[in-house]
């Protein structure tokens, strides 16, 4: 069971600006990993899943989560939809059964 969990359903973070957006998501994930109260598992959804395919700018910073025991889970149907089924580069695919089970059992959970 996970007690923290952090869902990414955008490739940037807020509405407004995508520019700043994206720099915001950046920022946040690099506070994230310079965090010592990191979550347990990070859910990526919808165009969140482009942050941890090929291309992806924030691969380094994902990378750093998943070694410090983040786990990171994309939306199977999300890369293939989303990202015209591109290489995941961090994390495992997962499904929205899985999903709905780690929501529903979390102690928290956090959408951004």
């Amino acid at each position: 069971m996970y007690k923290n969990v952090i869902i990414i359903n955008s490739d940037t973070l807020g509405r407004g600006d995508a520019e700043v957006g994206h720099t915001l998501l950046g920022t946040f994930l690099r506070k994230l990993l310079a965090s010592m109260n990191k979550p347990d598992v990070i859910i990526f959804y919808n165009s969140g899943v482009k942050l941890v395919v090929r291309g992806s700018y924030f691969i380094d910073i994902l990378d750093g989560l998943e070694c410090e025991g983040v786990e990171l889970l994309a939306c199977g149907t999300c890369v293939y939809k989303a990202c015209n089924n591109s290489s995941l580069q961090v994390g495992r695919i997962t499904n929205m059964e899985e999903i709905a089970d780690i929501v529903l059992k979390a102690h928290k959970v956090i959408t951004l």
